[in-house]
């Protein structure tokens, strides 16, 4: 098996097989006969965790304070510690917690869900929205312009294909097999 030792090593982490330790990584490797589309995609996927951290040091806050914000912000619907805390895959403790610290910096504020009075509805706070749309400017301008090179046809079909993929990829987390639609 490819990447597992065969060999012993010494206490000291020596190799006593004088041709060398096996290879444990062989660099990045793609499915075979996935498309240049598809990796270009999976590429702009791992960008957007990339991106994620990066915005959390922007703000000078952690990456699931940053990804909390995120969901928050994009939400169509309004969400509560609970929601949010399943959207990050947390603890309810650990979501409370995250809500305590995201209030007590100013991010969020609670607020009467609209639709149900007995909840609290988790708001992102006009100044932590503006703090936001400020770091991310940069990247947002970059992404306007390469919009604006496309052609509106290629901006058309772009625009359906990263829905599809959207709804592909939504499906996926939600535990379906999108293969099968």
């Amino acid at each position: 098996m490819t990447g597992v030792r065969s060999t012993p090593t010494h206490r000291d982490g020596s190799d006593p097989d004088p041709t060398g330790p096996e290879p444990c990584h062989q660099g990045p490797r793609e499915s075979p006969g996935r498309s240049e589309t598809a990796r270009s995609l999976r590429e702009v996927i791992r960008a957007a965790g990339d991106t994620r951290a990066a915005l959390a040091r922007r703000l000078g806050i952690g990456t699931t304070d940053a990804a909390a914000i995120d969901h928050l912000v994009s939400s169509p619907d309004p969400l509560g510690p609970v929601e949010l805390g399943n959207r990050l895959g947390i603890r309810s403790a650990s979501a409370t917690t995250l809500v305590d610290r995201l209030v007590q910096a100013g991010h969020v504020e609670r607020t009467p869900h609209p639709h149900d009075r007995r909840r609290i509805a988790l708001q992102v706070t006009d100044l932590a929205f503006t703090e936001v749309v400020a770091a991310l400017s940069p990247m947002l301008d970059g992404i306007e312009r390469a919009v604006d090179r496309l052609t509106p046809e290629q901006a058309a079909a772009t625009t359906a294909f990263l829905r599809e993929v959207t709804a592909v990829m939504r499906e996926y987390s939600l535990g379906s097999d999108p293969s099968t639609h």
